[in-house]
């Protein structure tokens, strides 16, 4: 075998160069090509090599919202974190809640399906923990999901409850108005008060905002964005969309549907007195002159939302109400004798069901007769799986909205460790 030497560049170390050697870098450079190509090549594991290292099997996951209590010093939190990081927990969003020599650590947490998390949660160090299952909707940020809720409120004063809920959780909303309380010892200062697991403030349209959790305690944090949202709607006064549809009846007259508040109180007594006592009494149940004196209630804004139907003339011949009712929502329909069984009354009622999804409520109820059939069938055409219940007389039809989960949370969280 003869060298040759490359003495092209001078000054350089001479190269020396092998052609065998260099033929057998091509051969096994068209050879791996090959393979490449044509993916003949067995496996390495099969011709005498070690196997490839094996994936790690998917765990399922579990997404959960957690508060635990932890003592406000350095190192409680790191601790914390690092038993859940050891049991594999993946924190997906944090907040704190100051509470004096303590803090509430609200999380977000990806959990690995069995894993035992109020084990984990007491070895690092935290007690009174409460947790329950959560959703994709909770990936969002604290301050994106608390723009978002103050959008809502500046747009519609209907949607105050609607945004506390969504803030602070399952709870139980109730106005109470200002003849209610008076100015005793019910009367809330300017800056509300807060009791544990009742928060009270000074509804912006009179009377008294109280919101009841008892399943959880509120925070002092909870509160004040509690309170800044009541401000808000306070600050903004009335408003109300005013948009409105133009809904074309069977004989091809035209009425437009649109929100209604109290400034259509008079339309609305107007109308009531165009209906007859039979239409009254299947709506109000009860005496025909008290009817009217609902009307001041049922069209504020702060206990619901209600659609008008109205006629080119600007008379109102139908009424829909979707009503907060606590931690529930209540629909209800009136229409003018001479406008009934034109579809009004099913097109307002959909539009109600619509807003109620839209605001996450899971069911809707209307309270009225089994001799009511037109209520009775404009529930049963929303096509949704509906429960009858008969007492006295009085029928509730309960219509579901959203389907019920295999393996939902527990209806006010579960609390999975008190130490």
């Amino acid at each position: 075998m003869s060298d040759v030497t490359n003495e092209r560049d001078a000054g350089r170390t001479p190269r020396r160069w092998n052609p065998l050697a260099r033929a057998a870098r091509c051969g096994e450079t068209l050879h791996a090509w090959r393979t490449r190509r044509h993916g003949h090549a067995p496996p390495a594991h099969d011709t005498g090599g070690a196997p490839p290292p094996s994936e790690p099997a998917a765990v399922e996951s579990v997404l959960w919202r957690m508060r635990t209590t932890v003592r406000d010093e350095p190192g409680a939190l790191a601790a914390l974190c690092t038993a859940l990081a050891e049991r594999r927990v993946d924190i997906l969003n944090l907040q704190t809640h100051p509470l004096g020599a303590h803090t509430v650590d609200e999380f977000l947490l990806r959990v690995p399906a069995g894993t035992d998390l109020a084990g984990a949660v007491a070895a690092g160090g935290g007690t009174d923990t409460w947790a329950e299952r959560a959703d994709a909707h909770d990936l969002v940020d604290g301050p994106t999901r608390m723009l978002g809720l103050a959008a809502r409120a500046a747009t519609d004063a209907a949607e105050l409850p609607l945004v506390l809920r969504q803030l602070l959780g399952r709870c139980t909303i109730r106005s109470h108005p200002a003849a209610v309380i008076g100015g005793g010892a019910d009367a809330v200062p300017p800056a509300g008060v807060l009791e544990d697991t009742v928060i009270r403030l000074p509804d912006p349209e009179g009377g008294v905002l109280t919101v009841e959790r008892p399943y959880l305690p509120f925070t002092p944090t909870e509160f004040a964005r509690a309170r800044a949202l009541v401000e808000l709607d306070a600050r903004l006064g009335p408003r109300m969309p005013r948009g409105r549809d133009v809904l074309t009846l069977p004989e091809g007259r035209r009425v437009s549907v649109r929100r209604a508040d109290t400034a259509d109180l008079d339309a609305a007594r107007a109308m009531h007195e165009r209906c007859s006592a039979e239409t009254l009494r299947r709506r109000y149940h009860g005496p025909v002159g008290d009817a009217t004196r609902y009307l001041d209630h049922l069209l504020s804004p702060r206990f619901g939302r209600t659609l008008a139907a109205q006629t080119a003339s600007g008379d109102i011949v139908a009424l829909g109400h979707l009503l907060w009712d606590g931690d529930e929502t209540e629909v209800a329909l009136i229409v003018e004798d001479t406008w009934q069984r034109r579809g009004i009354g099913a097109e307002l009622l959909s539009r109600l069901v619509d807003m109620a999804v839209e605001a996450g409520c899971a069911h809707v109820y209307a309270v009225t007769q089994a001799s009511n059939t037109g209520m009775v069938a404009a529930m049963r055409g929303l096509g949704l799986p509906l429960d009858y219940q008969v007492e006295e007389g009085t029928l509730v039809v309960t219509a579901r909205l959203t389907p019920v989960p295999s393996h939902s949370a527990p209806e006010a969280g579960e609390r999975v460790a008190r130490h």
